[in-house]
């Protein structure tokens, strides 16, 4: 027990990020979500390495007007504000709109963009030419966002909510939805060089986008708000805009701007040739083959936080496992309803409390230490059950000759029926940490860019859900596998070693109780 734990506090400690939860002298911490995709932020498909987009063009651009460095902080979209409040960024700049309900829970600066909704459907579709068109429909828009709210007071509307703009114009593309709902921007570089889609109706609604402060921080907030004046004013600030192809009518009204345009969008333009190119099967491997780099980083932090957790998993619920079968009446009551606790609600509820919740009581953890804790808490509930299993399935006889032998009662779990009830359990908890394995991937709400997160970002960016999606599969078959392997090589081990039925020599003698 005392190597579990040892190995547990290693694993934790191991490589932790660094922690955002206080601001850096000189630094411009600011959130984001690459996965939300471009015109925003984005990873460049000709440089994975760099990150690019309109908005990160504005924060570097603010950030040198403040005099500070910029440091990017991902985090999910509609965990952005949270991720603010819990002081993991200084600034959030990610889409975010200015509405009454974000209001009351950040500030806001002055507007740096306005927009419009915009709807879209398949070519040959007429039946929807406006908002109203769209009951009784199946629209597809982002979640959480301004657009949902729309579609939501418009009433008697079949709404399809998404992470990603990429899949829901994917699934208009093939019926299955039959309207999309989104911000211009995105409508025009996701839906836009699509040939089977189309834009109709006129525009809906006015959209600001600001950048979100946390409340009662002034001083902060009239900083970057004359470092925004100062970029409008000098120009920079549309020119940005119109690399991208972004500057409107509503913008221009505005910022008081009127003069033609100035700058050609050139970012666009590379942008629609970057999606949409002839390659090559040579030219597919070889892109493939430049996301390792990016997912062998996401697969360590999966790999860091899956060992942690089933350490955790296995030292807690063996623990659980011994209290509820050879413990007090007490301690065996509050085993069993943690059991029943943690497995009757979601580990994302779980993940949530202990990563934005416990900051509430002055408990703040770091998105690994949060990731690892949570996930081997939930699992070890479950442990907990299959390792009482394997106790009950020791023959009770083997406790009491261990005793008649002269052993004390621990002596007799430590050296007899613990030996031989983990021999019985190996299988099934091999089978828990290939599935831990993949439940990591749910880590990503809390800031982590493990595999799962990465596919998202790299399927955005190329607009290949597909051939991403099977090098991703790949990785996670490959990191099982060797788990796999030496599960049975240890329950190998043991059958041998204990005398059990298995594979290798039986040995000739009864159980060799000298084996731990």
């Amino acid at each position: 027990m005392r190597r579990l734990v040892t190995a547990l506090t290693l694993l934790l400690f191991l490589a932790l990020p660094s922690s955002a939860l206080t601001a850096s002298p000189g630094i411009l911490a600011w959130g984001g979500d690459t996965e939300g995709g471009a015109p925003y932020m984005f990873q460049d498909p000709r440089d994975l390495e760099r990150l690019i987009g309109y908005e990160v063009e504005i924060v570097e651009a603010l950030a040198e007007k403040m005099g500070l460095k910029p440091r990017f902080v991902q985090n999910g979209w509609d965990n952005l504000i949270p991720g603010l409040e819990r002081h993991l960024y200084d600034v959030s700049i990610d889409g975010l709109e200015i509405t009454p309900e974000h209001q009351d829970v950040v500030d806001f600066s002055m507007p740096y963009y306005v927009t419009h909704l915009q709807i879209g459907v398949r070519r040959d579709n007429f039946d929807i030419g406006s908002l109203e068109d769209c009951r009784g429909r199946i629209v597809g828009t982002l979640k959480q966002s301004y657009s949902q709210y729309v579609l939501e007071t418009v009433g008697d509307v079949d709404i399809r909510t998404y992470e990603d703009e990429v899949n829901a114009y994917s699934d208009l593309v093939n019926g299955r939805l039959e309207a999309t709902l989104f911000d211009a921007p995105i409508a025009l570089y996701y839906g836009g060089p699509m040939r089977e889609i189309k834009f109709v109706g006129p525009e809906i609604g006015r959209i600001e986008y600001g950048i979100a402060v946390r409340k009662g921080e002034e001083e902060l907030l009239r900083t970057v708000n004359r470092a925004l004046t100062e970029l409008r004013d000098s120009g920079e600030l549309r020119s940005i805009l119109e690399r991208w192809n972004l500057w409107n009518s509503l913008t221009a009204r505005a910022l008081q701007d009127y003069g033609p345009a100035r700058t050609e969008p050139v970012m666009y333009t590379r942008w629609v040739a970057d999606l949409q190119p002839e390659l090559t099967w040579q030219d597919r491997i070889n892109r493939y083959l430049s996301f390792l780099p990016t997912l062998g980083r996401a697969a360590l932090t999966t790999m860091k936080v899956s060992l942690a957790s089933m350490t955790l998993a296995i030292a807690l619920g063996l623990i659980l496992a011994l209290l509820r079968v050879f413990g007090p009446k007490p301690l065996s009551t509050l085993s069993m309803l943690y059991v029943e606790i943690i497995r009757g609600t979601p580990v994302l509820i779980q993940l949530f409390f202990i990563f934005y919740g416990l900051p509430n009581v002055g408990i703040r953890l770091d998105p690994f230490t949060a990731g690892a804790l949570g996930l081997g808490l939930n699992y070890a509930a479950y442990e907990a059950e299959i390792y009482r299993a394997g106790l009950l399935s020791v023959p009770k006889g083997q406790m009491e000759a261990a005793l008649g032998l002269g052993m004390t009662r621990n002596q007799a779990l430590h050296h007899v029926v613990v030996p031989q009830a983990v021999r019985l359990v190996l299988p099934p908890v091999t089978n828990d940490f290939i599935s831990l394995l993949k439940d990591s991937s749910l880590v990503s709400v809390i800031t982590l860019v493990d595999l799962t997160k990465a596919y998202g970002q790299l399927a955005t960016t190329y607009y290949d859900y597909f051939g991403t999606g099977l090098v991703v599969a790949a990785i996670y078959l490959l990191l099982g596998l060797p788990f796999v392997r030496l599960a049975r090589w240890t329950e190998a081990k043991m059958a041998l070693a204990l005398g059990l039925p298995g594979k290798g020599k039986k040995r000739p003698s009864g159980l060799d109780l000298r084996l731990f």
